[in-house]
């Protein structure tokens, strides 16, 4: 496994980053997360973990072109690098051999 670590949120905003591929900045991982996990996320706390991500070199950044609709701001758009593709994938089998191991429940 690497030697990086990762929280449960970092991991799956990071999963998010992996899944959407294409303009995925603050706004879009944040409507994902809420989506997918049924829970809330400001707009800062994903800021606050997608940099923590960059700093870890699990993913990049760049900002994407000014937009009309955000009044010609820029977004920053984010991309997994191959280090964060790797955590995952490590994170994954370990939780496949755990899940192989575990007895399964019985229904009532």
């Amino acid at each position: 496994m690497s030697e990086t670590s990762i929280g449960s949120l970092e991991e799956t905003i990071l999963l998010i980053v992996l899944v959407m591929q294409e303009d995925v900045y603050g706004v879009s991982v944040v409507e994902e997360y809420q989506s997918r996990t049924g829970k809330t996320i400001s707009i800062p706390a994903i800021h606050t973990v997608l940099k923590r991500l960059e700093q870890k070199g699990l993913v990049t950044s760049k900002m994407g072109g000014a937009t009309t609709e955000r009044g010609g701001r820029k977004k920053r758009i984010f991309e997994i690098t191959k280090a964060g593709y790797k955590i995952l994938a490590d994170l994954k089998a370990t939780r496949d051999d755990l899940w192989e191991m575990a007895p399964q429940f019985k229904t009532i």
